[in-house]
């Protein structure tokens, strides 16, 4: 790993996105449940078309899966899928883990043991990069097979035949793809009925719920204000703050995937292991508590600045906040190729078991939303709140209508899913390069938040972050100017996330290393 040479990166514009993914990003995976319209046409016309990346020196996640390109985050992902966006980023990293451990002095694949290839083939990056990217086409394949005209318009460009299935434990191409098909066998399997098959013996659903999980409210009656409330809203709006509904036709939340509490996480073996305090600062029957949590959310989202909703909204984001912050911090740290490689598998790691942890949380505490809260407190009570897009601050607002300026999140409240993955990324990263520099820039354009289209930012906002502590403490902090989660709740999640980072660091280090049972 190198770890010198540290530059700032500039910051991606919320309307784009990775051509594949990238660090932690999950743009052009995280398709489920949407079309691939716009995207595959746009790369079908320009299938002749050849992309100027060199094998042989080039670094395929660098130059080719986390490079900006075209399609807008609206077009291409459901934003509050985040175990499905961060599960598609965790295979997809695994699979380039895999398929470079052949040509490493000794690391070894999290899900498959390809043997150990002669130093020379290692001597460019050439076999890398060829598996690498066969290793992620087995993984769409396998995953969101609905995406492959994108990728095989990739392979194309840069000269490689994205049909070629070859098994040959001796080529790169044969490594990427035993590689990749070992992660898809895996992840079929992991718990979260990726098949549609647990539970139902019929007409089950990829990814349904088959634990039994149901909400004690319903999205018309809170008789327990310490426990989620699903939300309704218009059919057919991604926004369920907009408009008075597609004629009387409405949609209510479900809990998002209550059975990721259940999949195996690699650096521990039971999330319950990992204690959470109760969150007694949000139980109705301490009412003092109870509305000093609720209050320090309304005091603050009621005069939110410009550059608070653009940070509310970057870390909402899970394609920016969580999904570059990995390309910056490699960027900024001049890593080789099996070093992106490393980092991203440590990366995702730490994501992907801080989120089991976090879900089996969510699933034990089962914590109402402020979004509830402020209603449940306030009522007809009037207070001051910020008053939805272009409106502003509002005195004299009913309890009854406030609203939180995100969307609320499709899962209970406690702990902060956002912040428990920020903060363990940022401990993975931290151990990774043994110091905290993040040097990373954001530049929000005037105009561009999503909430408040052409109207904030009042201009051009320019984000910045030296080091990881700062940018968990902006994930954290974010999340109440959001209006979706409290005080005490992110304060607590950033402890809580922390220690996943040091476990994923180690067991990530011990596959690099190839201390490992065989």
């Amino acid at each position: 790993m190198t770890t010198s040479g540290r530059s700032s990166v500039s910051g991606f514009s919320p309307q784009r996105r990775s051509l594949l993914i990238g660090g932690a990003s999950v743009a052009a995976l995280a398709t489920v449940g949407s079309t691939a319209t716009a995207a595959a046409g746009a790369s079908a016309a320009s299938a002749a078309a050849p992309i100027d990346f060199d094998l042989e020196s080039g670094n395929f996640i660098r130059d080719l899966i986390a490079r900006s390109d075209r399609n807008t985050f609206e077009e291409l992902v459901a934003p509050m899928d985040v175990t499905l966006l961060m599960r598609f980023t965790h295979a997809t990293s695994v699979g380039w883990f895999d398929a470079v451990a052949p040509y490493h002095p000794t690391a070894v694949g999290f899900y498959s043991r390809l043997g150990r290839r002669p130093a020379g083939e290692a001597a460019t990056n050439r076999n890398k990069n060829i598996a690498g990217l066969h290793a992620t086409y087995q993984v769409v394949k396998g995953l969101i097979p609905d995406r492959l005209p994108e990728f095989q318009t990739l392979f194309e460009a840069v000269g490689l035949n994205p049909g070629d299935e070859s098994q040959d434990k001796t080529s790169p191409v044969g490594i990427g793809n035993l590689a990749g098909k070992a992660v898809v066998a895996h992840f079929q399997r992991d718990g979260m009925n990726m098949l549609g098959d647990e539970g139902r013996e019929y007409h089950g659903r990829p990814y349904e719920d088959y634990t039994g999980y149901a909400p004690v409210n319903s999205a018309y009656k809170l008789v327990h204000p310490s426990r989620w409330q699903p939300q309704s809203g218009p059919h057919r709006r991604r926004n369920l703050r907009e408009g008075a509904g597609d004629k009387g036709v409405f949609i209510v939340q479900q809990f998002v995937t209550p059975q990721m509490r259940l999949v195996k996480p690699h650096s521990y073996q039971d999330p319950g292991k990992y204690r959470l305090a109760p969150p007694n600062h949000i139980d109705h029957t301490n009412m003092r508590a109870y509305k000093r949590s609720v209050d320090e959310v309304v005091e603050a989202q009621a005069n939110l600045t410009d550059e608070q909703k653009v940070k509310a909204e970057f870390f909402d984001n899970k394609l920016l906040g969580i999904g570059q912050s990995g390309k910056a911090a490699a960027s900024a740290h001049e890593l080789d190729l099996d070093g992106w490689v490393h980092l991203f598998a440590t990366n995702s790691t730490a994501i992907y078991d801080a989120l089991i942890a976090a879900w089996y949380q969510k699933n034990k505490y089962d914590v109402v939303r402020p979004s509830s809260a402020v209603r449940h407190v306030y009522g007809r009570s009037k207070l001051t709140a910020w008053g939805g897009p272009g409106v502003g601050t509002v005195r004299n607002m009913p309890g009854s209508e406030w609203m939180p300026y995100l969307n609320v999140g499709d899962h209970p409240e406690y702990p902060s899913g956002s912040t428990t993955l920020c903060s363990a990324e940022a401990q993975a990263t931290r151990r990774f390069f043994d110091d905290d520099v993040l040097d990373w820039r954001h530049v929000a354009p005037a105009g561009s938040t999503e909430v408040e289209r052409g109207i904030s930012p009042a201009k051009d906002v320019e984000l910045y972050w030296s080091t990881w502590t700062d940018f968990v403490k902006d994930c954290a902090i974010s999340r109440v100017w959001g209006g979706v989660h409290f005080k005490k709740t992110i304060e607590r999640s950033v402890v809580f996330g922390e220690q996943f980072g040091d476990l994923a660091y180690e067991f990530v280090q011990k596959q690099i290393k190839g201390d490992v049972k065989h």
